[in-house]
């Protein structure tokens, strides 16, 4: 990432006191408000100093640029995609696998604008392009290890491939996710997500299972 003349080396967030951590997670919150309301290209310096009520030499104090306040948030972001709440006990994998789902499709709609940047600059930024890869290679190896273990239980067919049935799964969800969230499609939200819940759990045989 390129940086600035101003000020080429951030401090480390594990350096920061309280009033400078306070500070940068202004720019952080600044930074994401920015980039919702008027896009990554049209998203400045300038302006994320100002939204976040600092000088322009300030937000170099803690970082490099604006494609290095954006990978932060991004991280941030898939964090949040990622984040699952312990399955509750008893559940059976079918359960396990629609309250996946719904954590993920919660996740996505709290992240939804951002997420459209996101996939936009992932069309032109190759830096970018591979930090969703990577999300989207972290979420496909979790669910191929889940079909993986149900298989060894004899609940999934062991003809599946679980790592294409993960791709392909993935591919549907996020899709689906997108022209909703984001594209604006039109869709009842409970029919859209119930069907999303039963394709999955269809096209796995866990609806099946005993």
């Amino acid at each position: 990432m390129a940086k600035s003349s101003v000020n080429s080396s951030p401090a480390s967030v594990d350096t920061l006191t309280p009033r400078g951590r306070k500070t940068r997670d202004a720019l952080l919150d600044a930074a994401r408000r920015v980039f919702e309301t008027v896009g990554f290209l049209d998203a400045r310096v300038e302006l994320i100093a100002q939204e976040a009520g600092v000088s322009y030499g300030t937000f170099y104090r803690y970082f490099e640029s604006k494609d290095d306040v954006f990978g932060e948030l991004s991280n941030r972001l898939f964090e949040d995609m990622h984040r699952r709440e312990p399955a509750a006990a008893g559940l059976s994998p079918a359960e396990r696998l629609i309250a996946s789902n719904r954590s993920y499709y919660q996740a996505y709609r709290r992240n939804a604008p951002l997420m459209a940047i996101i996939e936009q600059v992932a069309t032109f930024n190759e830096e970018f392009r591979l930090l969703r890869h990577e999300h989207r290679r972290q979420l496909i190896d979790r669910t191929a290890r889940a079909i993986a273990r149900w298989q060894s239980e004899g609940l999934v067919p062991t003809g599946l491939d679980p790592e294409l049935a993960a791709r392909a799964m993935s591919a549907m969800v996020d899709h689906t996710l997108y022209l909703w969230l984001i594209q604006g499609e039109d869709a009842d939200e409970e029919a859209l997500l119930a069907t999303l819940d039963q394709m999955c759990v269809g096209a796995l045989h866990l609806d099946r299972a005993p």
